[in-house]
């Protein structure tokens, strides 16, 4: 028997779901005969739907209804929980670490396939700002999401409690770095969350805390363009929000946020969206990257100059050939990753059976940015929505967009409850170390010395 041609999916968001979930259908009469396998490597079982980490950071939607488990939706494929280190694909191998390997103390371990999709996504992308590893918090995933929500309210909790008023004013200074979708969006549903908790406190009042967003270009959300991007700005600056244009953070050692305009902001949250990079397991291929480190890719969505080898979203550098300038890429954005995945897996099913292969070809549709409750900006098609009917679209778009009718369900209901009931305002911050307090009541107790005797 010969063995099956093996397809190695590297990564579980966007790209890789999307991909394996067409694959499975398209070669279902070839994975029922055992001709051919789909291996899904993925550190986390879930896909993550990162447009609703905002609203899952307010409260609007529940954790579990942001994530799309990849063993239901994916149930013809083989889910491998761990990470791809190294990729030879001279030898069409891969290197990789799972939790197994990690148990056992034998190390990476090697798998070999016959076709390759590397889609792995993206990191955030740091700069040496002192102080940045030590107090900086993310906004890519839900744990950082959830983290942050429950950082936000014992930040309250710690100003309604203290006497120090420098302690009550860091903890209600929130510093956001970044004005793209990330920071935006993640800013200004935590500020419309955190300004409808202050009134369950006897002592805080919303204009007693202070937000403060920092972009060093001149300009905010600039996918949703120049008008939209000011209006933006003058909606956000209207909510008392300091939102700090071609100023850069330069230093958050000892929780002062020193920014380059001289401003020192003394604060306990410095939250970082300031831009991705590729992931890093792509400088450990043998595959040919760009300057910016992306994998060089044809329209076909091919590695360019190699056999076997696919990519798209994040890691992959596509010509966009819908634009009028010559060289231009597709972003790295949701909408292009989930339209690329569809053309990937159907030019992989295509190669495999000795089909011809097309090119990936959309025109960008245009963008969609909430800035809280019933707020957002929209530029699509040409037109310009700004307000409710843009927030209204925001959300029917990405709940048409989210993967299974099961998620469609769950978010619609939670949405239709949210506007029924108050908002959930409870910090879980405990679920982050569930065993502190069995450590605490199973440590020994403190050793006094010797009793005195009666």
């Amino acid at each position: 028997m010969t063995e099956p041609a093996r397809i190695l999916v590297v990564g579980g968001g966007y790209v890789g779901m999307y991909t394996a979930l067409r694959l499975q259908r398209q070669l279902r009469a070839e994975l029922r005969a055992g001709t051919a396998e789909i291996v899904v490597v993925t550190p986390e079982p879930y896909m993550t739907y990162q447009p609703f980490l905002p609203e899952a950071a307010a409260g609007s939607i529940s954790p579990r209804h942001v994530v799309v488990p990849l063993r239901r939706v994916l149930d013809r494929c083989r889910i491998v929980i761990g990470e791809v280190r190294s990729v030879g694909h001279a030898k069409r191998t891969a290197t990789l670490a799972t939790l197994a390997t990690a148990e056992e103390g034998t190390g990476a371990v090697d798998l070999t396939y016959d076709e390759l999709v590397l889609a792995p996504g993206s990191v955030s992308r740091t700069l040496p700002v002192p102080g940045l590893l030590d107090h900086g918090i993310g906004f890519k995933t839900v744990e950082e999401a959830i983290g942050l929500r429950n950082h936000v309210i014992e930040q309250m909790d710690i100003a309604s409690s203290t006497r120090d008023p420098a302690i009550r004013d860091a903890a209600l200074t929130f510093v956001f770095v970044g004005g793209g979708y990330a920071g935006v969006e993640a800013l200004a549903e935590l500020e419309d969350m955190a300004r409808y908790t202050a009134r369950y406190y006897h002592n805080l009042k919303p204009e007693d805390l202070r937000w403060v967003l920092v972009e060093a270009s001149d300009r905010i959300l600039p996918e949703v363009g120049e008008e939209m991007g000011r209006y933006a700005i003058r909606e956000l600056r209207g909510r008392n929000i300091d939102v700090r244009l071609e100023t850069r953070l330069e230093s958050c050692e000892d929780r002062v946020a020193v920014l380059s305009d001289g401003t020192r902001l003394p604060t306990r949250t410095v939250v970082w969206t300031a831009g991705v990079k590729p992931a890093p397991v792509l400088a450990a291929t043998d595959l040919p990257l760009n300057e910016r480190g992306r994998l060089r890719c044809t329209s076909r969505l091919a590695v360019e100059g190699v056999d076997h080898a696919w990519a798209a979203g994040d890691a992959a550098a596509v010509p966009d050939v819908t634009a009028e300038e010559p060289g231009r890429e597709c972003a790295p954005n949701a909408q292009h990753a989930v339209r690329q995945a569809k053309v990937l897996a159907e030019n992989i099913t295509a190669s495999l059976r000795g089909q011809p292969l097309k090119e990936y070809e959309h025109a960008y549709a245009g963008s969609v940015a909430s800035l809280g409750l019933h707020k957002g900006v929209a530029h699509v098609y040409g037109r310009k929505l700004k307000g409710y009917p843009a927030w209204l679209m925001h959300r029917a778009y990405h709940l048409s967009r989210v993967p299974t009718f099961n998620r469609k369900a769950r978010v619609l209901a939670e949405w239709t409850l949210s506007g029924l009931f108050k908002r959930e305002i409870v910090s879980l911050g405990s679920l982050e170390h569930p065993r502190a307090e069995f450590e605490l009541a199973a440590a020994p107790p403190p050793d006094h010395g010797d009793k005195p005797s009666s």
